[in-house]
């Protein structure tokens, strides 16, 4: 795709090379593209000395030169077009000409002495260029009104006698003061009529007018006195007097009014260009609708380019900008970023939010509606149509986990929990009062069509292939949403009569990893009566990450109201990294206050889990060990309606740190499933489970997994898969042979879990006491005298820490593994 010229929607375009091209092009900035003449400017301060540079100085030439000669002899054009050129008005039009040149220098002087003095030569010089040039061409262009709204009345009457007495003393002159006046006045006001109408700028014609009564009073006065030299004394004091009133009161009085009239025709001239504008810009568009060329189109022609000072909506601006972005993507997104910086900023705004639209609607399958996401733009504004967006890029980002499910089973059930998040936010639509509510409810409408088209295609699936839905799920916490979720009565119960304890104790949730923890934490809701509120904090990821005290707390108070929106539908206050960076911990306390508010006479359970990664941050120095621990106690001494509990796979003493701030914590020891609960999770995880076991069959998983809930997960899923490939007729009664047979694919899907006990959990001796103790076979016993012949000195520490692990336990004056298929992993 062609790329585009340089100086297309551009805020800093090049100047052209021609120094008369390149002068219009200047006098054009200055009337039209203000942006672009401070950026010119911008570009000169970085030229170097100013007396090597050679910009600076052909922008003085262009300034003060070449465009003062163009606007003389364009003035002069147009009274010889009309027969009016004389030698009077060619002299009044040189004149004009003069002192806006000189006004524009002498402004540039002015400011380039006094910024120079403050703030460096250089940078003075060009100040005042950027002041003087401007100046210049604009008094040039005016005739000279700088002069009047810079000095004003006090300025002017003094300046008025000075110019009187030298007027009357130096030169006399022939005309009377009335004859000046009236011929002063008229020609000023030809002058300013006359180049007002050539440059159409806003309010040019009332600068040109008054500054030209300005010009000719002042000429009037000064120089029409009737008498000579022998009178010049007396009568250039008079004069002066009068001139010097005449110019005060012209300067004061017309430079308000100017001041005035300028900002009401600066609106006006918005309005009444407008329906020219909006025919030429309209004209264009349809231009470009039917062009099909791959180059920059006309969109670069819309007054929004080159208009800077028009402040009323160019309508069809948005609809022209989008037709260029579907067309020609480079082009479409150069002249947005343009836009962006303008005042047109809304009708970018509007095709970004139409693309969005679009691609919402484009989704007319599975495949790209689990895409879309990547997109999508995602907005941190709070409003609600930014919050209904991002609700459709968080569905779009389910989708695509649901399809990545490994069985059919979790598929369906994924998308079917997808489908009824979707109904919601549907009613939510329908409730709302914002105006593009029909159309995101007909988007959401037929997205939820899609899935459940895709629900009953895997439901079709299963059926014509008669397979057995695999609802297992191994290597990652089950959440709230998930089915088989099992068991963990007794340990909710417990945690239940803790949290209602007087005494406010902390909890520790201590089990080995993989053995359900998050799980349980993610799932307390099921096991809690309605009055204690779940508040999940994974101290992973961005917690522990954080780089100081306002991103720890920032993180922990959002993934709070994340978990009390998804469990109980709870909307907590919000909070900013703006309002904790004053103070984060009194800042977090007094969002602890609103919390509190909205709870009601419930009470929060702030679950924190992985409280070891918390610990490393702190002592690699990130956070400040009194700062974070001690804020914990504060709250668990302090804050009644919060119960805390930390989770994790080490206990208290290996942290002592942690031991001295939480005070008579409570142990809840998590480890393997009841029988009962295990047995239900193997033959009846799901409604309408199609596989049966022989009771040799599931008395073998229940023996060689010791109802570990990760293990029982693993192998189970395994079965079913196994089950899956065997001909239908066999298909749905797993035997003790069908047992063995998933054993090693187990262990090869599972490696990841048993690669961590190795390299995560236990030492190099450990590892070779594992590997000894796996060779005896299934279910012996290493008796210790043995095991001191072979690992003397270094036994003792080792055997410690393996049982504190819970991989091996004593038995008979000896050791064994706890679990067979861990057993296994070791022997091989």
């Amino acid at each position: 795709m062609p790329s585009l010229p340089p100086n297309l929607y551009n805020h800093s375009p090049e100047l052209h090379p021609n120094l008369f091209i390149g002068s219009l092009q200047l006098l054009y900035w200055l009337i039209c593209r203000p942006s672009a003449w401070n950026n010119y400017i911008e570009r000169l301060k970085t030229g170097g000395s100013v007396w090597k540079n050679r910009a600076f100085w052909r922008a003085l030439l262009q300034g003060y030169i070449i465009l003062p000669l163009f606007e003389y002899l364009l003035i002069i054009l147009g009274f010889w077009v009309r027969g009016e050129l004389t030698q009077e008005v060619a002299f009044l039009v040189a004149g004009g000409v003069a002192f806006g040149v000189a006004g524009g220098v002498a402004g540039g002087v002015y400011f380039g002495l006094s910024f120079g003095v403050a703030g460096g030569v250089a940078g003075g010089v060009y100040f005042g260029l950027s002041f003087g040039v401007a100046g210049g061409v604009s008094f040039g262009v005016a005739g000279g009104v700088a002069g009047g709204v810079y000095f004003g009345l006090s300025f002017g009457v003094a300046l008025g006698v000075a110019l009187g007495v030298v007027a009357g003393v130096g030169v006399g002159v022939e005309k009377g003061v009335e004859k000046g006046v009236e011929t002063g006045v008229g020609v000023g006001v030809i002058f300013g009529v006359i180049f007002g109408v050539i440059f159409g700028v806003a309010g040019g014609v009332i600068f040109g007018v008054a500054v030209g009564v300005i010009f000719g009073v002042a000429f009037g006065v000064a120089v029409g006195v009737e008498k000579g030299v022998e009178t010049g004394v007396e009568t250039g004091v008079g004069v002066g007097v009068v001139a010097g009133v005449a110019v005060g009161v012209a300067f004061g009085v017309a430079g308000g009014v100017v001041s005035c009239i300028s900002i009401i025709l600066y609106f006006y001239r918005s309005f009444f260009a407008f329906p020219l504008l909006f025919l030429w810009d309209n004209f264009i568009y349809r231009l470009d609708q039917i062009l099909f060329s791959k180059k920059p189109r006309l969109l670069r022609y819309n007054a929004a380019f080159w208009d800077e000072y028009q402040f009323l909506p160019l309508l069809g601006l948005d609809k022209h900008l989008l037709l260029i972005l579907e067309r020609n993507p480079i082009e479409g997104q150069a002249a947005l970023n343009y836009l962006l910086d303008t005042r047109q900023k809304w009708a970018a705004q509007a095709a970004l939010l139409e693309l969005e639209w679009r691609k919402l609607e484009r989704c007319q399958d599975i495949i790209t509606l689990s895409q879309v996401h990547q997109i999508l733009a995602e907005s941190s504004e709070e409003d609600s149509l930014n919050k209904l967006f991002n609700s459709f890029k968080t569905i779009s980002e389910d989708v695509n986990s649901a399809l990545n499910q490994k069985s059919i089973f979790n598929q369906r059930t994924n998308l079917e929990n997808i489908s009824k998040h979707l109904e919601q936010t549907i009613s939510g639509i329908n409730l709302s009062n914002n105006k593009y509510a029909p159309r995101l409810s007909t988007i959401a409408r037929h997205w939820q069509q899609i899935i459940t088209d895709k629900i009953e295609e895997l439901r079709e699936l299963v059926e014509y292939h008669q397979e057995i839905d695999n609802p297992y799920i191994f290597g990652v916490p089950l959440n709230e949403q998930i089915q088989i979720f099992m068991g963990r009565t007794s340990i909710g119960l417990k945690i239940e009569k803790l949290i209602i304890d007087r005494r406010r104790p902390p909890i520790l949730l201590y089990g080995q990893r993989r053995m359900g923890k998050t799980s349980l934490l993610n799932n307390l809701g099921k096991l809690l009566p309605n009055s204690i509120i779940p508040l999940f904090v994974d101290l992973q990821g961005p917690v522990s990450s954080s780089k100081d005290h306002i991103g720890l707390l920032y993180n922990i108070a959002r993934q709070m109201q994340e978990s009390a929106k998804r469990q109980n539908y709870l909307k907590l206050p919000p909070i900013s990294r703006e309002i904790l960076a004053d103070d984060p911990f009194t800042r977090f306390d007094e969002w602890l206050d609103g919390v509190e508010e909205i709870l009601g006479e419930k009470v929060a359970l702030l679950s924190l889990d992985e409280f070891e990664t918390l610990d490393t941050a702190i002592t690699k120095g990130r956070f400040d060990e009194e700062d974070v621990l001690g804020y914990l106690r504060y709250l668990i001494q302090h804050r009644p309606k919060f119960k805390i509990m930390i989770a994790g796979s080490h206990t208290l003493e290996e942290f002592q740190r942690w031991a001295s701030y939480l005070i008579n914590v409570q142990v809840c020891h998590v480890s393997y499933l009841q029988e009962e609960e295990a047995r239900k999770l193997i033959e009846n995880p799901i409604p309408e489970f199609t596989l049966r076991y022989e009771p040799e069959a599931a008395e073998r998983i229940l023996k060689i997994t010791r109802c570990h809930p990760c293990l029982v997960q693993l192998l189970c899923s395994e079965i079913v898969n196994y089950k899956n490939e065997q001909p239908t007729e066999v298909r749905r009664l797993a035997t003790l042979k069908d047992i063995e047979a998933a054993i090693p694919e187990a262990l090869q899907t599972g490696s990841f879990f048993f690669a961590d006990i190795e390299t995560n959990q236990i030492d190099e001796i450990g590892l070779k006491v594992l590997r000894f103790i796996a060779q005896k076979g299934e279910g012996k016993i290493t008796d210790y005298q043995t095991l001191k012949q072979h690992f003397e000195p270094d036994l003792e520490a080792a055997l410690e820490l393996l049982l504190r692990r819970e991989l091996i336990e004593p038995l008979d004056n000896g050791y064994c593994f706890q679990v067979e298929l861990i057993r296994r992993w070791f022997i091989e």
